[in-house]
């Protein structure tokens, strides 16, 4: 039986939502998806949620998720060398964003990426945590 490739943007940015929300440890429970909005994707990509990290001084935004027609893109506003290091080794596409503070975008492209783009966040909410104590 041959299964169906999932590549629309929305339903990929659904499956790590739901990924992300089902954990509660490890280092993907202290993440939490926040200001989830109903889109469709586009061309350009639609900002669908953000992902905060759960930290003593109180919430902090660690990603951003667009979604665009055909695939899912996440900004990592915190760790930006973590999140490259570890997009890379889970084998996504990535590359930093110039600017200030510095970003790095990681790419999902299918309902497999969502699984293995979990990895890129634990690693930057176990880089949050150290850095936060």
């Amino acid at each position: 039986m041959v299964e169906d490739r999932i590549t629309s943007g929305r339903r990929i940015a659904q499956l790590l939502a739901s990924e992300i929300r089902g954990r509660e440890r490890d280092p993907l429970g202290r993440l939490a998806v926040v200001d989830v909005r109903d889109v469709e994707g586009d061309a350009y990509g639609e900002f669908a949620f953000g992902v905060d990290a759960r930290v003593d001084s109180g919430d902090r935004r660690v990603a951003d998720v667009h979604v665009h027609n055909d695939r899912a893109r996440v900004e990592f506003h915190e760790a930006p060398d973590t999140a490259a290091d570890a997009g890379r080794e889970a084998g996504l596409r990535t590359r930093p964003k110039t600017v200030y503070p510095p970003r790095t975008v990681v790419f999902v492209e299918d309902g497999v990426a969502a699984k293995r783009a979990l990895s890129v966040f634990g690693a930057v909410a176990e880089a949050v945590a150290e850095c936060t104590g």
